[in-house]
């Protein structure tokens, strides 16, 4: 598969098995509902009978006394005893393997091939922390569509001059976080950070 570079307009040649995939849909939705399962705080408990602090002695004997039977001062029905059917913790964690998270980053990077908004320069840079110069350059291509630039090592100049363009971010490829790609309309980044997402991929 070929793809053509912004800026030099050369055609360069792309794997097949990364950028030309069937869009899956299941896979997709598979690890979106396992990240969102996954960050779950979890937080929520009530304590019932067996949690609450008390004594297990009956509190008097079975008849005789003119008053209900009871066992124990933890029964739900008294006051600072355990709560019924009360909140539990639960386990959400929800594993996905790393072939069905590379099958799912492959169909939606094919997607957004498909769909011509995968935009690939020679070179991608800026000289100095300067917004506007990157604002200028960025609504040229994209206007004020969400896009994410994707980088492969740490750039100071892009990453703040980036800071207050609300429709606009970077990422690094070794942080790829596919739920994040769901929220965006465009993708850009360099050729060599292209080979670098290949050989992550593969």
């Amino acid at each position: 598969m070929k793809i053509i570079l912004k800026d030099t307009k050369k055609e360069i040649d792309i794997l097949d098995n990364i950028f030309n995939v069937k869009y899956n849909e299941s896979v997709i939705h598979q690890v979106y509902v396992s990240y969102l399962s996954n960050i779950r705080q979890n937080t929520k408990l009530n304590k019932n009978r067996s949690n609450v602090s008390g004594s297990n002695k009956k509190p008097w004997k079975q008849k005789g006394t003119g008053k209900a039977r009871s066992g124990c001062i933890r029964s739900p029905i008294w006051r600072s005893g355990g709560v019924t059917f009360g909140n539990q913790r639960k386990n959400y964690v929800c594993k996905i393997n790393k072939k069905m998270y590379k099958l799912a980053c492959k169909s939606m990077f094919s997607k957004f091939i498909n769909i011509n908004s995968f935009i690939v320069f020679n070179e991608f840079y800026v000289n100095s922390i300067k917004t506007k110069y990157l604002y200028n350059k960025i609504f040229n291509i994209v206007k004020k569509n969400k896009t994410v630039i994707l980088i492969d090592k740490y750039n100071e100049y892009l990453i703040k001059s980036s800071n207050n363009i609300y429709f606009l971010y970077v990422k690094c490829i070794f942080d790829i976080n596919l739920i994040s790609l769901l929220n965006f309309n465009y993708i850009i980044l360099t050729e060599f950070t292209l080979r670098n997402l290949e050989k992550l991929l593969l």
